[in-house]
């Protein structure tokens, strides 16, 4: 295997690495690194008592010098003169640089060995697999539904980019609609407290809507999307126009919905990086939570701790829209059980979503094959989709040396938006990927909960997630949207047709920032449009 680049080697000493001293912002308070991690490190030993493995809260795999080392290269910098070190590579050494087209990302990490490229191709075909209904004469295959949004994971994550919004009778491809209502009992409650669910189903209809079903079953109904369009006024003079959506549900096939269900609408998000989010330390994440927002800048991101599927403890949630999954196998597990209806051994749930109220869907044949054992995509699958999704190159910055980015950056930075679009991290050494160990990425995210105010609420909890809140999503690849996924659809419901909309539609601890941007000269916002279409 060709060795990840290790880019400590390459630093000077810390206190020579070429990071002058931070600068307080025009705007706000940049949290700095160093403040929180021994805060950090000061509240961990204050504890006393061990932590769960993925909720540490301090860096055990680092040596004090090690740490300080990290400290000073993800320190945010107060210099837009020019790129930073290793900016361009923002995916780490594993970052493709191949030619910017639609396959921009489906490419491999570039430093994964040539045996695991024959892996990761492997993981390909079965992410691109249409999966069909039993029984079937391709029992490798089967086990769809009966209910299901979709036959390939492929089909959602289209290219391995951004999903759209439905468009006029284009259907519901890359996105669907959560349903999910608050607890009704003390026994409800006691579970929600205990952190053994995320939230319940809607009784009838499980967990979310599937408009699609096997031979002889109707799908449960069909999403509706009506928008009313709201201008708004930037300080210029100038207007933009924001589509405001409002969800329902047609043709509900099998009665109404609970009354306290909720919708909520979920576009598929890329899938570049995943695999070096997941080796963020925990400590790192943890340290820019602030949930009671003592440092008074206004920003209260908080981190969304649920139970692991697996090992039964308490551990830090980093995927999904709203932080919900701890790993890439159980959000890839999810996925297998909520879209396509296939069994795995994280959630072997022949029958998928159907519940008890669907009792037709729970009388037809599943896919499990005796020689494969008692799921329907049984462990060595799960390994290689799992391997495919945690080794997709993000793409190399684009033109980061240009003025008008550089301007961008600085804007960035001045107006607020680091404060939850984190620039930057150091995984964790020790992975289990070689690959991922021990790398400088970029993602723009601090992977926390954040309220985004009622616009853009959707009224629906997640585990410690409240109705108004959301993960910061990562923002590295958001310029090649347009490139890979032929739209520029942004938020968790693509109600946002451009960049300059998704910031507009900024409320809660994002108000600020949205404010400094719509207070801005139509140049500046250039700008910063600029740097954002570089990442």
């Amino acid at each position: 295997m060709r060795r990840p680049l290790d880019f400590m080697r390459r630093l000077r000493p810390a206190e020579h690495c070429g990071l002058p001293p931070q600068k307080k912002p025009r705007y706000g308070m940049v949290r700095g690194a160093f403040l929180a991690v021994v805060a950090t490190l000061t509240a961990s030993a204050l504890a006393g008592a061990p932590q769960p493995a993925g909720l540490a809260t301090s860096r055990t795999d680092l040596t004090p010098k090690d740490l300080a080392r990290v400290i000073a290269i993800t320190r945010p910098t107060s210099d837009f003169s020019k790129p930073e070190q290793f900016e361009l590579m923002q995916g780490g050494a594993g970052t493709s640089k191949k030619d910017v087209n639609k396959d921009a990302f489906s490419q491999s990490s570039a430093n994964i060995s040539f045996e695991e490229e024959g892996t990761f191709k492997l993981g390909n075909a079965i992410f691109r697999k249409n999966w069909v209904s039993s029984p079937s004469s391709t029992q490798a295959s089967d086990g769809l539904g009966p209910l299901f949004n979709e036959r390939a994971c492929q089909n959602c994550h289209l290219k391995d980019g951004r999903g759209h919004p439905p468009q006029g009778d284009s259907g519901t491809t890359s996105m669907f609609l959560r349903l999910a209502r608050q607890a009704s009992t003390e026994e409800e409650e006691a579970a929600l407290a205990d952190h053994k669910v995320l939230n319940f189903p809607d009784p009838v209809y499980g967990t979310q809507l599937q408009e699609l079903a096997v031979p002889g079953l109707q799908g449960e109904g069909r999403m509706h999307v009506d928008y009313q369009d709201e201008k708004v006024k930037l300080a210029d003079g100038s207007t933009v126009s924001l589509r405001k959506p409002s969800y329902s549900v047609e043709g509900l096939a099998y009665g109404p919905l609970d009354p306290h269900t909720t919708l909520s609408p979920r576009m598929t998000p890329p899938m570049i990086g995943l695999g070096l989010v997941e080796q963020i330390a925990p400590a790192d994440i943890l340290a820019r939570a602030d949930a009671a927002d003592r440092d008074g800048d206004g920003i209260s991101g908080r981190p969304n701790i649920i139970r692991d599927g697996s090992s039964g403890e308490l551990t830090l949630g980093r995927f999904g829209w709203k932080a919900q999954a701890a790993s890439i196998r159980q959000q890839s597990a999810d996925a297998f059980a909520g879209d396509i209806g296939i069994s795995t051994p994280e959630v072997p749930k022949h029958w998928g979503d159907c519940t008890s109220g669907e009792k037709t869907c729970l009388a037809l044949p599943n896919g499990v094959q005796e020689r494969l054992g008692p799921v329907e995509a049984p462990p060595p699958i799960m390994d290689l989709v799992t391997f495919y999704s945690q080794n997709l190159a993000v793409p190399a910055r684009r033109g980061l040396d240009r003025p008008d980015v550089l301007a961008g950056k600085k804007l960035f930075y001045d107006m607020g938006c680091i404060s939850c679009h984190t620039p930057k991290f150091v995984t964790r050494r020790g992975t289990p990927n070689k690959a991922q160990a021990f790398q400088l990425i970029w993602p723009y995210s601090d992977f926390l909960l954040h309220d985004m105010g009622p616009g853009l609420a959707d009224g629906q909890a997640v585990g410690e997630a409240t109705g108004s809140e959301w993960r910061t999503p990562p923002l590295w690849g958001i310029g090649l949207t347009q490139t890979v996924s032929g739209n520029t659809f942004f938020l968790h419901d693509g109600r946002a047709r451009s960049l300059a909309e998704a910031i507009l539609w900024h409320g809660g601890e994002g108000q600020k920032a949205r404010d400094r941007f719509a207070a801005a000269d139509a140049a500046d916002r250039d700008a910063l449009i600029k740097f954002l279409e570089s990442l």
